[in-house]
């Protein structure tokens, strides 16, 4: 089985395996499990931040950050494709009672500009609190789009200038790094909250982590419990993390690699219509008309190659560690065998 679905379907390694099956954990809601401060130690100071809080999920990360940094009635500023509105199942309203301010945007990237324009006057009483802005990199409905890092600055200013808060959904943020100049620090100091998920291209199998100041974290640790998502003998999934945080970094430029070469062979594809720019491990691309996604899925599964449909004729292919050369030989000929 070759699975292009999500970078969600990596299977642990022997090596990760074992880091589990030795770990020393406790009771994390009782806050004595080694393993998970640990991790959250780790990543902290990988950011150059105060602390760090062990989460089940991104969406729970994400959902934490934007309830701890917001009161009912405020309003969130992202890109109308953002994965904190489009793929949270609208948790923004239910968790934090929040509206959104929904943004355009080249393949899913907002601007200070865009934000300047669009923060409510405080003072007018018709509308809500302009609270917080969330920006997410890599940005996965932008087909993996990677920010500049001066926009990104750009936009921070506008943050401070303002009063607003600053969060990164940073889901894919080690793809946005393998590939620019920047540093885990360097995104440290520019946000108020960032939050990473480790079973993404990282291959955990379970696993974010959210980052911010003192105080912030002791807000999110309440809303974490009140979420459901005190987890006990969590020791076992933080070292998953650790494992992969230590080993899986520095291999991530593998997955852009083939996600490149499927961008190639794709071009080369008649009953392709357009593929958005690849930039790290996601590839996005339309099909022609005379070729419908459920005939394009179903030719791939007779070959036990699965990927995933987000549109009528739109196609997502993602590159993970679990994906070997000798499979993208295979995909290769079987996408050019469909021609």
């Amino acid at each position: 089985m070759i699975d292009f679905r999500s970078d969600t379907v990596t299977r642990p390694t022997q090596g990760m395996l074992d880091a589990m099956f030795t770990a020393q954990v406790g009771d994390d809601v009782l806050g004595d499990d080694p393993t998970v401060k640990a991790l959250e130690d780790k990543v902290a100071a990988m950011f150059g931040m105060e602390a760090a809080l062990f989460c089940a999920s991104g969406t729970m990360a994400n959902q934490i950050a934007i309830k701890a940094q917001t009161q009912p009635g405020d309003e969130v500023i992202c890109h109308k494709l953002s994965h904190v509105y489009y793929y949270e199942g609208g948790g923004i309203a239910m968790n934090s009672g929040a509206s959104v301010c929904l943004l355009e945007g080249d393949q899913g990237r907002i601007t200070a500009a865009d934000v300047a324009m669009h923060i409510n006057p405080p003072n007018d009483p018709h509308r809500p609190l302009t609270r917080l802005v969330s920006v997410e990199n890599t940005m996965n409905k932008g087909g993996g789009s990677v920010y500049d890092f001066g926009e990104l600055q750009h936009i921070g200013e506008v943050c401070k200038k303002n009063g607003l808060k600053y969060h990164l959904d940073g889901a894919r943020l080690f793809n946005a790094l393998a590939e620019t100049n920047e540093t885990t620090k360097d995104y440290g100091k520019l946000f108020d909250s960032i939050s990473i998920c480790i079973s993404k291209g990282l291959g955990a199998p379970v696993g974010s982590v959210l980052v911010g100041g003192k105080d912030f974290i002791f807000r999110s640790r309440r809303i974490r419990k009140v979420y459901g998502g005190g987890m006990r003998q969590a020791g076992y999934l933080a070292a998953a993390c650790i494992y992969a945080l230590d080993n899986n970094l520095e291999r991530l430029s593998e997955d852009h690699r083939k996600a490149k070469q499927l961008e190639t062979i794709l071009l080369s594809l008649p009953y392709v219509h357009t593929v958005v720019p690849v930039q790290t491990n996601l590839v996005f691309f339309s099909l022609k008309p005379e070729m419908p996604a459920s005939d394009f899925l179903k030719k791939l599964r007779d070959n036990d190659i699965f990927a995933m449909a987000l549109a009528p004729q739109e196609i997502r292919f993602v590159t993970h560690l679990d994906i070997t050369d000798e499979m993208m030989e295979k995909v290769e000929t079987v996408l050019k065998g469909m021609s």
